[in-house]
Protein backbone atom coordinates (compact mmCIF):
# COMPACT_ATOMS: atom_id res chain seq x y z
CA UNK A 1 0.00 0.00 0.00
CA UNK A 2 2.78 2.31 0.85
CA UNK A 3 4.37 1.89 -2.60
CA UNK A 4 0.83 2.82 -4.18
CA UNK A 5 0.48 5.96 -2.44
CA UNK A 6 4.09 6.60 -2.78
CA UNK A 7 3.53 6.03 -6.98
CA UNK A 8 0.00 7.92 -6.67
CA UNK A 9 1.57 10.96 -4.52
CA UNK A 10 4.06 11.65 -6.84
CA UNK A 11 1.48 11.54 -10.09
CA UNK A 12 -0.03 14.29 -8.55
CA UNK A 13 3.23 16.09 -7.71
CA UNK A 14 3.71 15.44 -11.64
CA UNK A 15 -0.15 16.77 -12.24
CA UNK A 16 1.10 19.74 -10.03
CA UNK A 17 3.63 20.94 -12.52
CA UNK A 18 1.54 20.27 -15.76
CA UNK A 19 -1.45 22.10 -13.74
CA UNK A 20 0.58 25.23 -13.39
CA UNK A 21 0.09 25.45 -17.13
CA UNK A 22 -3.50 24.50 -17.61
CA UNK A 23 -6.12 26.81 -16.11
CA UNK A 24 -8.43 23.66 -15.27
CA UNK A 25 -6.45 22.12 -12.71
CA UNK A 26 -4.88 23.79 -9.73
CA UNK A 27 -1.67 23.47 -9.51
CA UNK A 28 0.18 23.75 -6.45
CA UNK A 29 -3.20 22.40 -4.55
CA UNK A 30 -2.99 19.07 -7.08
CA UNK A 31 0.88 19.21 -5.92
CA UNK A 32 0.05 19.32 -1.97
CA UNK A 33 -2.36 15.97 -2.66
CA UNK A 34 1.03 14.30 -3.69
CA UNK A 35 2.79 15.77 -0.82
CA UNK A 36 -0.16 14.59 1.89
CA UNK A 37 -0.47 11.15 0.28
CA UNK A 38 3.70 10.57 0.55
CA UNK A 39 3.01 11.44 4.27
CA UNK A 40 -0.31 9.41 4.64
CA UNK A 41 2.06 6.14 3.95
CA UNK A 42 3.11 4.29 7.25
CA UNK A 43 7.28 5.05 6.44
CA UNK A 44 7.22 8.32 6.57
CA UNK A 45 5.99 10.57 9.85
CA UNK A 46 2.82 12.65 9.39
CA UNK A 47 4.12 16.41 9.58
CA UNK A 48 1.24 18.58 10.36
CA UNK A 49 2.92 21.78 10.45
CA UNK A 50 4.88 20.81 6.98
CA UNK A 51 1.27 19.57 5.80
CA UNK A 52 -0.14 23.00 7.18
CA UNK A 53 2.14 25.46 5.95
CA UNK A 54 2.36 24.00 2.68
CA UNK A 55 -1.55 23.52 2.48
CA UNK A 56 -1.56 27.52 3.19
CA UNK A 57 0.61 28.40 0.21
CA UNK A 58 -1.23 26.24 -1.84
CA UNK A 59 -4.46 28.25 -1.19
CA UNK A 60 -2.96 31.45 -1.09
CA UNK A 61 -1.09 31.20 -4.92
CA UNK A 62 -4.64 29.36 -6.05
CA UNK A 63 -6.36 32.49 -4.81
CA UNK A 64 -3.89 34.68 -6.27
CA UNK A 65 -4.22 32.99 -9.51
CA UNK A 66 -7.51 35.03 -9.78
CA UNK A 67 -6.25 38.25 -8.62
CA UNK A 68 -2.59 38.92 -10.37
CA UNK A 69 -4.28 38.66 -14.62
CA UNK A 70 -7.08 40.45 -13.36
CA UNK A 71 -4.45 42.73 -12.45
CA UNK A 72 -2.67 42.97 -14.88
CA UNK A 73 -5.63 43.47 -17.06
CA UNK A 74 -7.04 46.16 -15.20
CA UNK A 75 -3.48 47.72 -15.01
CA UNK A 76 -3.08 47.88 -18.79
CA UNK A 77 -6.66 49.07 -19.01
CA UNK A 78 -8.21 45.84 -20.15
CA UNK A 79 -11.21 43.83 -19.96
CA UNK A 80 -12.98 40.82 -18.45
CA UNK A 81 -13.04 40.02 -22.35
CA UNK A 82 -9.13 40.51 -22.34
CA UNK A 83 -9.27 37.74 -19.12
CA UNK A 84 -11.32 35.25 -20.71
CA UNK A 85 -9.24 35.62 -24.23
CA UNK A 86 -5.73 34.76 -22.38
CA UNK A 87 -7.20 31.81 -21.14
CA UNK A 88 -8.92 30.58 -24.01
CA UNK A 89 -6.04 31.53 -26.19
CA UNK A 90 -3.87 29.04 -23.84
CA UNK A 91 -6.11 25.66 -24.16
CA UNK A 92 -5.95 26.57 -28.08
CA UNK A 93 -2.36 27.47 -27.98
CA UNK A 94 -1.74 24.71 -26.16
CA UNK A 95 -3.84 21.88 -28.43
CA UNK A 96 -2.52 23.17 -31.73
CA UNK A 97 1.23 24.80 -31.27
CA UNK A 98 2.45 22.91 -28.44
CA UNK A 99 4.53 24.03 -25.82
CA UNK A 100 5.01 27.57 -27.69
CA UNK A 101 1.42 27.99 -27.53
CA UNK A 102 1.92 28.57 -24.06
CA UNK A 103 3.39 32.06 -24.35
CA UNK A 104 1.87 33.13 -28.00
CA UNK A 105 -1.90 31.81 -27.51
CA UNK A 106 -2.37 33.91 -23.98
CA UNK A 107 -1.67 37.28 -25.74
CA UNK A 108 -3.34 36.03 -29.17
CA UNK A 109 -6.38 35.58 -27.09
CA UNK A 110 -6.33 38.48 -25.09
CA UNK A 111 -6.20 40.71 -28.29
CA UNK A 112 -9.42 38.83 -29.80
CA UNK A 113 -11.05 38.98 -26.63
CA UNK A 114 -10.34 42.71 -26.39
CA UNK A 115 -10.81 43.18 -29.86
CA UNK A 116 -14.46 41.90 -29.33
CA UNK A 117 -15.32 44.06 -26.39
CA UNK A 118 -14.17 47.16 -28.69
CA UNK A 119 -13.05 46.42 -32.25
CA UNK A 120 -12.56 50.60 -32.58
CA UNK A 121 -9.27 50.59 -30.77
CA UNK A 122 -6.38 48.32 -31.92
CA UNK A 123 -3.77 50.23 -29.67
CA UNK A 124 -5.85 50.16 -26.87
CA UNK A 125 -7.08 46.20 -27.54
CA UNK A 126 -2.48 45.01 -27.94
CA UNK A 127 -1.87 47.14 -24.57
CA UNK A 128 -4.74 45.18 -22.98
CA UNK A 129 -3.46 41.88 -24.23
CA UNK A 130 -0.09 42.58 -23.09
CA UNK A 131 -1.49 43.45 -19.59
CA UNK A 132 -3.07 40.46 -19.48
CA UNK A 133 -0.68 38.41 -20.40
CA UNK A 134 1.94 39.90 -18.21
CA UNK A 135 -0.84 39.33 -15.47
CA UNK A 136 -0.95 35.49 -16.89
CA UNK A 137 2.88 34.96 -17.29
CA UNK A 138 3.11 35.96 -13.43
CA UNK A 139 0.28 34.08 -12.31
CA UNK A 140 2.06 31.28 -14.13
CA UNK A 141 5.35 31.71 -13.14
CA UNK A 142 4.00 31.43 -9.89
CA UNK A 143 2.66 28.14 -9.89
CA UNK A 144 5.22 27.05 -11.69
CA UNK A 145 7.91 27.94 -9.11
CA UNK A 146 5.68 27.04 -6.16
CA UNK A 147 4.97 23.19 -8.09
CA UNK A 148 8.55 22.78 -8.74
CA UNK A 149 9.67 23.42 -4.93
CA UNK A 150 7.11 20.91 -3.67
CA UNK A 151 8.30 18.18 -6.34
CA UNK A 152 11.74 19.33 -4.55
CA UNK A 153 10.43 18.40 -1.14
CA UNK A 154 8.51 15.20 -2.17
CA UNK A 155 11.83 13.76 -3.64
CA UNK A 156 13.89 14.97 -0.49
CA UNK A 157 11.40 13.38 2.07
CA UNK A 158 10.97 10.08 -0.45
CA UNK A 159 14.92 10.37 -0.36
CA UNK A 160 15.12 10.50 3.33
CA UNK A 161 13.06 7.52 3.90
CA UNK A 162 14.09 5.58 0.24
CA UNK A 163 15.80 2.49 2.24
CA UNK A 164 13.04 2.11 4.33
CA UNK A 165 10.56 1.74 1.20
CA UNK A 166 12.80 -1.10 -0.47
CA UNK A 167 13.16 -3.24 2.51
CA UNK A 168 11.90 -5.83 1.95
CA UNK A 169 10.92 -8.25 5.37
CA UNK A 170 11.17 -12.00 4.42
Amino acid sequence: MDIFLLLLGFFFIFLGIIGSFLPVLPGPITGWIGLLLLHLTKIIPLDWTFLGITLGISVLIWGLDYIIPAWGTKKFGGSKYGIWGTMLGLIVGLIFMGPLGIIIGPFIGAFIGEMIHDSTDGKRATKAAFGSFVGFMLSTGLKFLVSIIFAGLYIAKFWDYKDVFFTFNQ
